[in-house]
């Protein structure tokens, strides 16, 4: 039988800059090209839900505010 591990939650000022880089390309196989491609995938999605959110959400509710598909 296999030891069960146990993980503690860590906050993200605990961690090393760049960790998320790291771990992307890690699931990726280093593959840069294959990590860029499930991002730009990730944006459009979610891109997709705040349209679809937008849509469902009253203005009142949210006091006016409206979603910025930017960088400001």
């Amino acid at each position: 039988m296999g030891a069960s591990v146990v993980k503690e939650a860590v906050s993200a000022d605990e961690l090393p800059p760049g960790w998320e880089i790291e771990a992307v390309l890690a699931w990726h196989d280093d593959n840069a090209r294959a990590a860029i491609g499930t991002l730009l995938d990730d944006i459009r999605h979610l891109r997709q839900q705040l349209v679809l959110t937008e849509g469902a959400i009253s203005r009142g509710m949210t006091r006016g505010w409206r979603p910025s598909y930017d960088r400001d």
